[in-house]
C-alpha cells in the first residue's frame, strides 16, 4: 500500500471516531454576538487559527490568543483551545485564567481524560495521534494525524455553523482577504 492510502485510511479511521454529537454540543455556544477566541501551540496553533479565519470567512469576530491586537477575554466570550494530548502547560495556563474570567471553554484534544478534558464546559475529542502517544497510532510524524484531523472537524463545524447561519459560499468569498 502507498504512503498516500495509508496516509488517508488514517485520517478515514480517526474521523471515523469523532463524535458529531460533540460538535453539536458546541454549535449553540458559537454565535455572532459573542467573541470567539483560539489558543493553540505550534501546529496545534496553526490548526487554531485556521479555524479562526475561517470563522472569519463566515462572520464572527473572532481573535487569536498571543497576537497584539488580540483584546482582553471578558465574561460571555468563548475560547476553542487546541492541544493533542490536552495537558500542554502554556494551554492549561491561559485556559484556567480565561475560565476565571467568566469564559466559555471548547477544548479540543485527542485525550478527554486530560487536564483541558477536565477544564472545558465542551469536549471535541479528535483522537488522532499526537507527540505524547495518545489517539489513533500513525505512521507520520509527531501530531500530524491529529493535526489533519482537526482541521478537517473544525472545517465541519464550520460548515455547521453556515448552514444554520445561512451563509453563502458567495458571501463568505466576499469576506476572503483581497489583499493577496
Amino acid at each position: 500500500m502507498s504512503l498516500v492510502e495509508q496516509v488517508k485510511n488514517e485520517i478515514n479511521e480517526v474521523l471515523n471516531l469523532v463524535d458529531e454529537h460533540q460538535l453539536d454540543e458546541v454549535e449553540p455556544l458559537i454565535t455572532k454576538d459573542k467573541r470567539i477566541f483560539v489558543l493553540g501551540a505550534g501546529r496545534s496553533g496553526l490548526m487554531a487559527r485556521a479555524f479562526a479565519m475561517r470563522l472569519m470567512h463566515i462572520g464572527y469576530t473572532p481573535y487569536v490568543i498571543g497576537e497584539t491586537i488580540t483584546p482582553s477575554v471578558q465574561d460571555g466570550d468563548v475560547l476553542v483551545a487546541v492541544s493533542g494530548s490536552g495537558n500542554t502547560k502554556s494551554i492549561i495556563e491561559l485556559v484556567e485564567k480565561a475560565k476565571e474570567n467568566g469564559v466559555t471553554i471548547i477544548g479540543v484534544t485527542s485525550n478527554k481524560n486530560s487536564k483541558l478534558g477536565e477544564l472545558a464546559d465542551e469536549l471535541i475529542v479528535v483522537p488522532g495521534a499526537t507527540k505524547a502517544g495518545d489517539g489513533v497510532k500513525s505512521i507520520q510524524l509527531l501530531s500530524t494525524l491529529f493535526d489533519q484531523t482537526v482541521h478537517i472537524t473544525l472545517d465541519v463545524l464550520c460548515l455547521k455553523l453556515s448552514k444554520r447561519d445561512h451563509t453563502s459560499n458567495g458571501s463568505a468569498a466576499k469576506e476572503h482577504s483581497n489583499m493577496e
